[in-house]
């Protein structure tokens, strides 16, 4: 389950920082939906550093929200198993 959750995390970081680079240049962007969907699915920790380290989605709330929540869900899951 530990890996599921660092390959979702590593994925999801890498995907912020596809979407901020897009943003800069104009390009084709990551829809929020799947931002936010692999981070409740497993991807929460790479998306706080990817917001973190990117400085992207910041502004919004609801992405803080929704990563930390998601977050302690799954440093509770992994507490657990």
């Amino acid at each position: 389950m530990f890996y599921l959750f660092l390959a979702l995390s590593l994925l999801t970081f890498l995907l912020f920082g596809f979407d901020k680079n897009a943003a800069r240049t104009n390009q084709w962007r990551v829809p929020e939906k799947v931002l936010l969907g692999l981070s409740i699915l497993g991807g929460a920790a790479g998306g706080l550093l990817g917001m973190l380290t990117f400085r992207h989605k910041t502004r919004k709330n609801y992405f803080w929200v929704v990563l930390i929540a998601s977050a302690c869900a799954h440093l509770f899951l992994l507490s657990v198993i």
